[in-house]
């Protein structure tokens, strides 16, 4: 195995400076480069509620074209996972209300992302927000965009989280949500797995036919993985190309493996 790109794509590097963000077609994104996103004042801002035991939101007021390319769709809801409602919280793009309908303040959603709530960690939110404000489209791994039945798929079909129900309108029943919850709260920090699918910038991006991502993102606790770590790795990706993620004091790199053959000692 040799090591490529340890550092090359970091959020650090002044190559980012120059990368377009194509996400912000039609979206009026604005981001600000190696820091926060910069802040928007907007007029139209989303609305999501905080569902604790889910550890997830649910948007209920849904404005902009962000959310094309932005959350789940099921049973004909929208619901976000803890990074993309800090994200768009960051910007100014969404409030998170409380159970009283209250906005939560920036403060309390770090504090849950710290505490891991739904299977999220700060390494992995520094990792969305670096490939996010670059105009990436991003997804977790392991969960599909958008489950809408066919004319010849049965009621109930096998899915990312096991068995899932289809409701009559076509879409999953919530129950799948509470599913997906359950499997990433279980799932330890520092394990070494798939963490997001990554597509690339695609004003044409459909959740319910997304094709394939550009590439399969792993986060790495520091120690780069074992030959064996990454042969598992791919044999799960499927021959979708996969890349490792390293964060450290905000800085965000990039690296993957290509495969070298020794040569034979006489």
């Amino acid at each position: 195995m040799e090591l490529e790109d340890w550092a090359a794509n970091s959020s650090g590097g002044s190559s980012d400076s120059d990368v377009a963000t194509p996400d912000s077609e039609g979206e009026d994104h604005c981001y600000a480069y190696a820091g926060l996103p910069k802040l928007q004042f907007r007029k139209d801002i989303t609305k999501a509620s905080w569902k604790e035991e889910l550890g997830m939101a649910e948007i209920v007021s849904n404005k902009g074209r962000m959310w094309i390319t932005t959350g789940i769709s099921r049973g004909g809801k929208i619901y976000t996972f803890l990074e993309d409602a800090l994200f768009l919280a960051e910007i100014g793009a969404l409030h998170l209300l409380d159970d009283e309908n209250k906005c939560i303040p920036l403060e309390d959603i770090y504090k849950k992302v710290a505490e891991g709530v739904g299977g999220s960690s700060w390494e992995s939110f520094e990792v969305y927000r670096h490939l996010k404000s670059l105009g990436y489209i991003i997804k977790r791994h392991g969960v599909c965009w958008s489950r809408k039945r066919g004319k010849n798929v049965p009621a109930s079909v096998e899915g990312d989280s096991g068995s899932q129900t289809i409701t009559e309108n076509g879409n999953e029943d919530i129950g799948s949500i509470a599913e997906i919850s359950e499997l990433f709260s279980t799932m330890k920090i520092n394990e070494l797995r798939p963490v997001f699918d990554v597509y690339p910038p695609n004003s044409n991006f459909r959740k319910t036919s997304p094709g394939n991502p550009m590439f399969i993102l792993c986060l790495s606790s520091g120690n780069p993985p074992t030959k064996k770590q990454i042969e598992d790795l791919e044999g799960q990706c499927e021959g979708i190309p996969l890349k490792f993620c390293y964060v450290e004091h905000g800085r965000v790199s990039f690296f993957s493996f290509n495969e070298i053959k020794l040569p034979v000692l006489p």
